[in-house]
């Protein structure tokens, strides 16, 4: 459980950087900045679907207290 939300948050940093490497470095004015926000995107989506998923399963529960 941990290891899948450890790699998503990698994934969507690395998504992140890449956006950024692109909008600074890209002078072609193509779409690659664009396709970048489109998998961060998906990515959280994905993320935050896993995560209440995970929860109405029981693998994980707040930490109220």
């Amino acid at each position: 459980m941990k290891l899948v939300l450890i790699i998503l948050l990698l994934a969507i940093v690395a998504s992140l950087a890449s956006g950024l490497w692109f909008l600074a470095k890209d002078d072609q004015g193509g779409t690659r900045v664009l396709t970048a926000l489109k998998i961060r995107v998906a990515l959280s989506a994905l993320l935050i679907g896993f995560l209440i998923f995970g929860y109405y399963q029981g693998w994980i529960s707040p930490n109220i207290g």
